[in-house]
């Protein structure tokens, strides 16, 4: 008698292999036995619910857009002015800081002045006005100073005194002990170009060292000093 039957086999069941075809076929979606050609629930079409909202009730209404209003209005404009404004201020003016005291006392070592870039494209310069300009020895280098002398002026100095077309210069900005009794200048000055001093003449380095100086060298106008503020105030 040996340790099997003859009845055994070893080949598997058909119940056990209808389970693995159930299980092979739920995997890949193959139709199941008890329900030929229909697929599982997972790849089952939709049914059709465009423009429609599963609860059958319609979309609630958009509340209506409201009118912007005057103030609103008036916002908006003074909002875009305002901005224009800066725009234009940053454009046409800016803040410089003074190095050196060849202006003194008007305008000292560290002052904050405001400077005009648009003044000299729309009008002339006039004889008194402090310039920012470009060092004609070295245009990358600003200097503050005052135009003494117009195209076409005769500019003397000598006694420590500025006369231009024969006339004595009232200068109440040049503090007396600033005046530099050794200075001798006797020129006329070319078109197109200005002739500049320094206000503090004994400090200054200015047309009696570096010559005449172009009308493009200008760089704007000295309107205010804006730093300290005790000293705070118009350029004269």
């Amino acid at each position: 008698m040996g340790l099997f039957s003859s009845n055994q086999s070893t080949e598997p069941s058909q119940g056990l292999g209808l389970e693995h075809d159930r299980r092979g076929g739920d995997r890949e979606g193959a139709a199941s036995p008890a329900h030929p050609g229909r697929r599982s629930g997972l790849f089952a079409p939709r049914p059709d619910t465009a423009g429609k909202r599963r609860s059958g009730r319609p979309f609630p209404a958009l509340p209506a857009r409201r009118r912007p209003t005057l103030v609103s209005l008036a916002a908006g404009v003074a909002a875009k002015g305002s901005f224009m404004l800066l725009l234009a201020w940053a454009l046409c003016f800016n803040f410089s800081e003074v190095r050196g005291g060849s202006m003194m006392p008007g305008i000292q070592d560290r002052d904050r002045i405001l400077v005009d870039h648009v003044s000299y494209i729309f009008s002339s310069v006039h004889r008194g006005d402090v310039v920012v300009m470009r060092y004609p020895m070295d245009p990358s280098v600003d200097y503050v100073k005052r135009v003494v002398g117009l195209p076409g002026d005769h500019v003397q100095i000598f006694d420590g005194h500025v006369w231009v077309n024969e006339q004595l210069l009232d200068e109440p900005y040049v503090a007396a002990a600033a005046n530099d009794p050794y200075a001798f200048v006797d020129t006329v000055v070319q078109g197109n170009c200005y002739f500049v001093l320094g206000d503090n003449r004994i400090r200054s380095s200015d047309s009696r060292e570096f010559g005449q100086v172009p009308h493009e060298y200008l760089r704007g106008k000295v309107r205010m000093r804006l730093w300290p503020p005790l000293r705070a105030g118009m350029i004269q």
